[in-house]
């Protein structure tokens, strides 16, 4: 799904805030990786009932959902604190959902029970926090928009100095006071931050830190719920401990957060695979033609380049004899044969191509500029960044060159 298809679908919504008077089109915890990994709970948990509906409390009690956010987001047990805590975490990304119209809810005596009204949008956002920031950036502008609001950011990111920003932040306060419930400008300034930070990285301005306006341009690491300020855990170390002996015991939640992305990523391609490709390998061979292809390989070892671990133009749909006997010769995962990975690495290619270009009629999933980051970083080179567009020959041939 590229942005086009998104803008088409949320053409189909009016979200002028002065008509719904919804203050909650977007809250604090609708950040991107928080949107992303909520999405994706919904599915595990709608995918498993048959009648598809849920409620806030059903995704957030599902044990796949505890499992993650307890580990990623450093959450409590949802069973043994206060709800308020899990209602906002799960209520608010999905009332922006149903606001977007990607599910749809109606009231069941105290609560809401929804459905999922666009399941290829609502995987779209899961499947990578770069989807959901891509979707954030459009639905905001879409609710400013239709709000009549939008001039007045617009004006922002053109003069990029204090006052704007002082004009800007009084501007929407005012707005958001005299046509929704929300009364105070405190409530406000915690919601505006999550409006206007997704734009200023999209158009690489200056936006809001700390309730001023920011020192430099706003990036997307600065848009992530999971921040940890890791200068204030430090002045936590112990007197009789060294920094470095403090340092090496912390458990950063990166490694959590690696190992959930890498496992969405290779469950969402066997899901994919299984939907629109019969469960094949993408490695045509004739040997295996019948054998379902249940090995989700990284073509470029996942320990030594975590850096496109989890993403799923690294990752190839092989039988276990594809993964265990060709990819790891002699069932060894620490060995890949560069031959073999040659091979996947076209057989890739392939898939992208077909995908990107539709030939299936299937969600469009990879994207060509991922495929160029993942041949750079496995290959160690940049030279996969001056292929043009599109230009799978002149990508296959220049991989050529690296595998002589």
């Amino acid at each position: 799904m590229d942005n086009a298809a998104i803008q088409r679908f949320l053409e189909r919504c009016d979200l002028d805030i002065r008509k719904t008077h919804n203050g909650r089109t977007i809250d604090q915890k609708c950040t991107m990786d928080v949107m992303c990994l909520v999405a994706d709970c919904i599915l595990e948990y709608a995918g498993s009932r048959t009648d598809g509906t849920f409620t806030v409390k059903d995704i957030w009690y599902n044990d796949y959902t505890v499992e993650n956010v307890q580990q990623i987001f450093c959450k409590p047990d949802p069973a043994r604190k206060a709800s308020n805590e899990y209602d906002k975490y799960f209520g608010q990304p999905i009332k922006l959902l149903d606001a977007a119209g990607i599910i749809h809810g109606e009231r069941d005596g105290r609560a809401y029970r929804y459905a999922i009204a666009n399941r290829e949008l609502l995987e779209y956002i899961s499947f990578r926090e770069r989807n959901s920031y891509s979707f954030l950036c459009i639905y905001i502008e879409k609710v400013l928009k239709d709000s009549g609001i939008y001039e007045v950011f617009k004006s922002f990111f053109e003069k990029q100095d204090k006052n704007s920003f002082r004009e800007l932040k009084e501007a929407y306060t005012n707005f958001m006071i005299k046509y929704t419930p929300i009364n105070g400008a405190t409530e406000c300034g915690r919601i505006f931050t999550k409006v206007l930070n997704p734009l200023a990285c999209k158009y690489r301005k200056r936006g809001t830190q700390r309730g001023h306006l920011s020192k430099d341009v706003i990036t997307q690491d600065m848009l992530l719920y999971n921040q940890k300020n890791w200068r204030d855990i430090l002045k936590e170390k112990p007197k009789d401990v060294t920094r470095r002996e403090h340092e090496n015991g912390l458990q950063m939640p990166d490694d959590y957060m690696t190992a959930y992305r890498i496992n969405r990523a290779k469950k969402n391609l066997r899901r994919f695979n299984e939907q629109y490709r019969q469960g094949r390998t993408e490695l045509y061979d004739r040997r295996h033609i019948m054998d379902p292809a249940t090995q989700m390989h990284h073509i470029f070892p996942a320990h030594e380049y975590p850096a496109i671990a989890d993403y799923l133009e690294n990752l190839i749909a092989l039988t276990p004899t594809q993964h265990f006997s060709y990819a790891h010769p002699n069932n060894n995962t620490q060995y890949i044969d560069r031959n073999y990975q040659y091979l996947c690495l076209v057989a890739k290619a392939g898939t992208i191509r077909e995908n990107l270009r539709g030939a299936g009629g299937e969600p469009v999933i990879y994207e060509f500029s991922s495929f160029q980051t993942v041949l750079n970083t496995g290959l160690g080179t940049e030279a996969f960044s001056a292929v043009s567009d599109m230009d799978f020959e002149g990508l296959l041939n220049r991989l050529e060159e690296y595998y002589k």
